[in-house]
């Protein structure tokens, strides 16, 4: 136990010296002209990445009714050592749908040259105890890729993480078939029925990772017992329903998603809400006030200054290399943030590590801002 403690305090006690550093550097980023990367994850593990493809017998897609459920899983772990396989950030048709769905002006295939930290098929360590699960959700029209960054600086730190591509929800996800869809629901969809759906994928994705013959060949390393769920959006909202629904979820994450059900519901379990300066107690959005009440657990409201909806993706730090920036502050500096907060939250209620940062304001990140409405 006290191992463990110490353990903990040392990752706190690095997280916030990066913090500190990338603050003095933010002022200082300039566009590079070499391939665009994501950061540098903290932990020190290597990372690898498996990719699952999921199909629910039993549920029609919500959106395509003739078909089943399916969806695409990446599943990133900490690893003994890398493979020889470096893995891709997207498919060239994932990168070409999503560029294309977003009328963002870059070449078709510029996210396939991404550069990531991950390896393909890698080992992975081998543990004494479980490791905690972590699943992540993105946003309409967004590819699991871009919660990439997160999920990679959570498996060099000793989680396995799950992104989810729901399937019809994205701009860009590829089936082994050779098959890449788009978004058909994104137009005009109904939240209540995508935060349902969402937690039925959810669930299918902890069954099929932690059951009794799981779908990924290293399942026995999940300890189901420590399980959450981190969404950006779409995926922030359903968070709710997913916590509503499945008792194995023990904690979520919302990254600036306006809250898409009925805010009369109690929610007994632990509740980060992250979001974006209007997200803010009688701001423009009603439901973070309305759901902030009916939280009875953990909770903690915490905005960023000079951030946009898209802050909390890949879509910071990568648009700022492109020559696309997406917000006021620099794009590594709301990674950075995103990253440490998250991991804390996840540390504190996985791992019972107490997270210093989600205490109070900081002098290192003067850009959050802690609410107590």
């Amino acid at each position: 136990m006290r191992r463990r403690a110490l353990t903990g305090a040392l990752a706190a006690l690095v997280t916030a010296s990066t913090l500190c550093a990338t603050t003095a550097q933010a002022a200082e980023a300039a566009p590079s002209s070499a391939p665009p990367r994501l950061a540098e994850p903290g932990g020190d593990r290597p990372i690898g990445l498996a990719t699952l493809h999921l199909v629910d017998d039993d549920r029609a897609d919500p959106w395509v009714a003739v078909e089943r459920r399916e969806l695409m899983v990446s599943v990133w772990y900490p690893a003994r050592e890398p493979s020889d396989r470096p893995a891709p950030y997207m498919t060239a048709a994932e990168s070409a749908t999503y560029l294309e769905a977003g009328g963002i002006p870059l070449p078709p295939d510029t996210l396939t040259t991404v550069v990531t930290h991950a390896t393909v098929d890698a080992e992975p360590v081998r543990a004494r105890a479980g490791l905690p699960l972590v699943v992540l959700s993105p946003g309409f029209g967004m590819p699991r890729a871009t919660l990439t960054g997160l999920a990679e600086e959570l498996a060099s730190r000793g989680y396995v993480v799950a992104g989810i591509g729901h399937n019809h929800e994205a701009d860009g996800i590829t089936f082994p078939d050779g098959r890449t869809t788009d978004c058909v629901v994104c137009d005009d969809p109904d939240h209540a029925a995508v935060g349902e759906a969402r937690a039925a994928d959810v669930s299918l994705v902890l069954d099929e990772l932690t059951g009794a013959s799981p779908a990924w060949e290293h399942g026995e390393l999940i300890d189901a017992d420590r399980v959450a769920m981190v969404g950006h959006s779409a995926g922030g909202y359903s968070t709710i329903p997913t916590l509503l629904s499945d008792p194995r979820v023990r904690a979520a994450v919302n990254m600036d998603g306006n809250f898409r059900y009925p805010n009369d519901i109690p929610v007994d379990r632990p509740v980060l809400m992250w979001g974006q300066p209007s997200h803010v107690p009688g701001g423009p959005d009603p439901t973070w006030d309305e759901t902030w009440a009916e939280l009875t657990g953990w909770k903690r409201w915490l905005s960023v200054d000079g951030t946009e909806h898209l802050s909390f993706t890949d879509v910071a730090p990568l648009g700022d290399q492109l020559g696309i920036p997406v917000q006021e502050l620099a794009g590594d500096r709301a990674d950075a943030l995103t990253r440490a907060y998250v991991t804390a939250f996840l540390d504190h209620h996985l791992r019972g590590w107490h997270a210093r940062l989600l205490d109070g304001p900081s002098a290192c990140c003067p850009e959050v801002r802690f609410h107590r409405p």
